[in-house]
């Protein structure tokens, strides 16, 4: 490769990466006789020379340098280490040679990366106290089977209708369960970080944007699994619909905004409903001490996921049939039929017919309204099965309360007419 401009950029992004990491690694070393063997000048050297081996021999000098690399570097420790040889720098060593060499065919990826390996090698005490003083072997455990859900079972799963009515999509379904366990999971980060006033209020709200109905199962489930977390639990199962509201206006605006208008005045109350009554539990679960947060427990519960999944499947098996039985009869019953399993996906198949100009914006307010009440009865559905009747009888309240105020506001626009 004739020697360029561009070549000489890059080489010197090369140089760049071993001084990043070395300067680290430079820190580490310590003094005197039992001093590592690697710092700044080597990992500046090593790096430039994988620029270098792969500009002027290809790959296969590129091999023999990093061959050369891990034979030094097993002398070295030998040497200097022998009851403890302590491997990260060296694999520090041929990280940089290969990062180097990377840069010379992509320099942006070849920063990034060691940008991360700096900072992951700058974190050693702060993981190490991480992963022995602060992680639990339970939730090791949890984390192990959230990425055995997430990374091997959701790619295999299959992606097509199967089962009564062809309803069921297995790969959707699995998607629930993982959705259920994210939720979860950052429930409980939050609860250990922030403690469980406002901890689980927080997530509620957060992941609220990803599934109401899931969110409440997840506070349920923490709920049933913590008694004394049972009203900040129930803040973040009904501050969740606080973002079903404000996620209902977004895609009404990107929708139709002509719809959004028209009903900016239900879901402006209905939003404020919901926040007052989540804002309750909140003020209510300030009697809940912060260091609740930093005993032992579950991350997630994949019995509760599963549960979760079950109830959506049975509630969409059931609207199938109702709608085969009904077929196309009335806007009205098919967005609330629709409504069960995502009130938004309803709001928009209605909000597109309005921006079609095949019905008026007026009657598009009532079947909008009809979607996310039935969904509001997904949500109270999934708070009785995953939370007990405790959970259930102080959220189904703040759903009613919500609904109500949207109807309420529906009521209103229809007097001033």
């Amino acid at each position: 490769m004739p020697f360029t401009e561009h070549l000489a950029v890059r080489l010197a992004i090369a140089l760049g990466i071993g001084l990043l990491i070395g300067v680290e690694r430079e820190r580490r070393k310590g003094t005197g006789p039992s001093r590592a063997p690697a710092g700044i000048r080597t990992f500046a050297i090593v790096s430039l020379s994988g620029g270098i081996s792969l500009t002027i021999g290809g790959e296969l000098l590129l091999a023999v340098a990093a061959l050369c690399v891990a034979g030094l570097s097993i002398v070295a420790y030998q040497a200097k280490h022998r009851d403890d040889p302590g491997f990260t720098t060296a694999v520090a060593l041929l990280t940089a040679l290969l990062l180097g060499a990377l840069a010379v065919r992509q320099p942006a990826l070849a920063a990034g990366l060691a940008v991360a390996v700096a900072v992951l090698l700058a974190a050693r005490t702060r993981l190490h106290r991480f992963v022995q003083d602060v992680l639990t072997e339970q939730e090791l455990h949890d984390g192990l089977l959230f990425a055995a859900a997430a990374l091997v079972v959701l790619p295999l799963t299959p992606d097509q209708p199967i089962g009564p009515l062809a309803v069921f999509n297995p790969r959707t379904l699995w998607k629930l369960v993982v959705i259920v366990m994210t939720i979860s999971a950052a429930g409980y980060i939050a609860l250990r970080a922030l403690g469980p006033r406002y901890g689980l209020p927080i997530a509620g709200l957060a992941f609220g944007f990803v599934s109401s109905a899931a969110t409440i199962g997840s506070m349920g489930a923490r709920a049933a699994q913590e008694p004394r977390l049972l009203r900040a639990a129930v803040s973040g199962a009904v501050l969740s619909t606080v973002s079903t509201i404000l996620q209902m206006g977004i895609v009404l605006f990107v929708t139709n905004r002509s719809t959004l208008w028209a009903l900016s005045l239900p879901l402006l109350i209905a939003g404020v409903a919901a926040v007052f009554y989540g804002a309750l539990f909140t003020i209510k679960s300030g009697n809940q001490k912060s260091q609740q947060a930093d005993t032992e427990g579950r991350a997630f519960n994949p019995v509760t996921a599963l549960i979760f999944a079950a109830t959506v499947s049975a509630i969409l098996l059931a609207s199938a049939a109702v709608n085969r039985w009904l077929g196309s009869r009335g806007l009205a019953v098919a967005t609330g039929l629709a409504g069960f399993a995502d009130t938004h996906a309803a709001a928009i198949s209605v909000a597109s017919l309005v921006s079609a100009q095949q019905i008026g914006v007026s009657d598009a307010l009532m079947p909008i309204l009809i979607g996310l009440t039935t969904n509001t009865a997904t949500k109270a559905v999934a708070a009785i099965t995953t939370g007990g009747t405790r959970f259930a009888l102080q959220v189904i309240p703040g759903l009613l309360l919500v609904i109500l105020a949207a109807w309420a506001g529906f009521a209103l626009i229809i007097i001033n007419r």
